[in-house]
């Protein structure tokens, strides 16, 4: 097994994971939210951008990579929130399978 060079001192980004729950709509029903899990140091690195046309017009794509401390509750579906800033985990990996740091694919979205 090789381990990669992950300084922990990199880990500069203060991140809210939240994770997807139901939430009283205040009319009788429910719709998804997200509710805070913990906070979390992380480095986020920019990967690619793009876009494409769609119905309503122009839509931006922009993702990243964010390495975190491994932690065991850590999936897709779940996203990260930086501020007013939210990025969507598509897929989570061990990146050196050390078991010490998480890598999640994510996508950036509108909040």
């Amino acid at each position: 097994m090789v381990l990669l060079d992950i300084d922990a001192g990199r880990l500069t980004a203060r991140l809210v994971l939240e994770r997807p729950d139901m939430v009283e709509d205040g009319q009788g029903g429910a719709v998804t939210g997200f509710v805070e899990v913990a906070g979390v140091w992380a480095l986020i690195e920019p990967r690619s951008f793009g876009s494409e046309e769609t119905g309503p017009g122009l839509v931006s794509t922009v993702t990243h990579h964010v390495t975190v401390r491994a932690r065991g509750d850590l999936t897709a579906g779940q996203r990260f929130r930086k501020g007013t800033r939210y990025f969507e985990i598509e897929a989570v990996r061990d990146p050196d399978e050390s078991g010490r740091f998480r890598l999640a694919l994510c996508r950036e979205v509108a909040g």
